[in-house]
């Protein structure tokens, strides 16, 4: 399908999909949550539902896997999870699957909102230890469905060294292959384990100052953490950062291989963007140089 084929994702087309294929619930609102996401376009329906609609194909991709795994590993994990209701199919010209969830109480993870980083950092590493402790039998392995992570940094090999020819004089590159060639030779070779993906800020619900749920399953799978350590550079720094490795306990091939995954998003932003969104450049090189720090620290 191309883009001028792809309907509008709107408030409309979703009360459309609820009244046609839910008719028990086409009565409720539905209205587009303020932060709807990338991935997916996200809408209230009611007081205590949502709906998420993939913005693409390859996005689809993960209605399916979260629908049949969310329910399995919630009971084992320390802080909620999303709920699904239902599956929706294809219909009113809309392309593919798509999911009501309960709606989830709490605010996007800032730092304003914090009220103990380091605590929360905490936090969040024992939920991934939880995590890492689900039986991975028959669980996604790493493929399309969540852009490789989980499997080898090798795949963007090829993306992160033209990154760092096109930063050269930009950024320390000299340090920066280091961290990316300290990444490349090692590897998981445990059995696979539960990884979420994307712990990011937009996937993380605060109240009153704690974590409060993780959300967005869809780049989850089973297969090597270390595409789960991201957060330590992008959001902590050293106190927290600390906090966060000593509730997950991890090798320190792993956290190289962290340090892999965190450098390679901030390498290709920071080449691709100049002079188009300054903010996220620079947020970029902050990432850059945390990363560098840290292996400094640890090499």
């Amino acid at each position: 399908m191309s883009d001028t084929d792809m309907p509008v994702i709107d408030a409309v087309l979703a009360r459309r999909l609820i009244a046609t294929q839910f008719p028990q619930w086409a009565d409720l609102p539905v209205r587009p949550v303020e932060f709807g996401g990338w991935d997916n376009r996200t809408f209230r329906l009611g007081k205590h539902m949502t709906v998420r609609l993939p913005s693409a194909a390859h996005y689809a991709l993960q209605v399916e896997k979260e629908q049949e795994w969310l329910p399995r590993l919630a009971p084992s994990l320390p802080l909620p999870v999303p709920v699904p209701l239902a599956m929706g199919r294809p219909g009113e010209g809309y392309p593919w699957h798509w999911s009501v969830y309960e709606w989830r109480h709490g605010e996007i993870a800032t730092r304003a909102q914090i009220a103990d980083l380091s605590r929360f950092a905490t936090t969040i590493g024992e939920f991934l230890a939880a995590l890492q402790r689900i039986d991975a039998q028959g669980g996604p392995p790493p493929g399309q469905h969540n852009f490789f992570r989980g499997g080898a940094l090798t795949v963007y090999d090829r993306e992160t060294r033209w990154a760092l020819d096109a930063l050269e004089g930009r950024i320390d590159v000299h340090a920066a292959r280091l961290v990316w060639e300290a990444a490349l030779a090692s590897a998981w070779d445990r059995a696979p384990v539960w990884f979420h993906g994307d712990v990011a800020a937009g996937n993380l619900l605060v109240e009153n100052g704690r974590l409060s749920a993780v959300i967005d399953f869809g780049t989850s799978g089973v297969g090597d953490p270390a595409c789960d350590l991201s957060i330590a550079w992008t959001m902590f720094e050293e106190t927290s950062r600390t906090a966060f490795r000593a509730a997950l306990r991890l090798d320190e091939g792993t956290w190289a291989r962290g340090r892999g995954w965190t450098l390679w998003k901030a390498l290709i932003v920071a080449a691709e963007m100049p002079g188009t969104d300054r903010r996220e450049v620079e947020k970029s090189r902050r990432i850059i140089d945390a990363v560098l720090s840290d292996h400094r620290r640890y090499a």
